[in-house]
């Protein structure tokens, strides 16, 4: 959809933070030995974990 006359494009900030997770999820995969990803390194990736398991091991 075009942005109306006489007004500059709008930026979508969650649109464009998903994007560069996206980013960096392909990046990981590229470099990774093994032929998929773990799940905890997805989270990694991410930057997020299960917060109760970690909290958990802190403790």
């Amino acid at each position: 959809m075009a942005p109306a006359q006489g007004r500059g494009a709008v930026q979508d900030h969650v649109a464009l933070a998903e994007i560069e997770l996206c980013g960096d999820l392909i990046i990981a995969a590229s470099t990774a030995d093994e032929e998929r990803l773990s799940a905890d390194r997805i989270d990694e990736v991410l930057g997020v974990g299960n917060v109760f398991g970690q909290a958990e091991r802190e403790g």
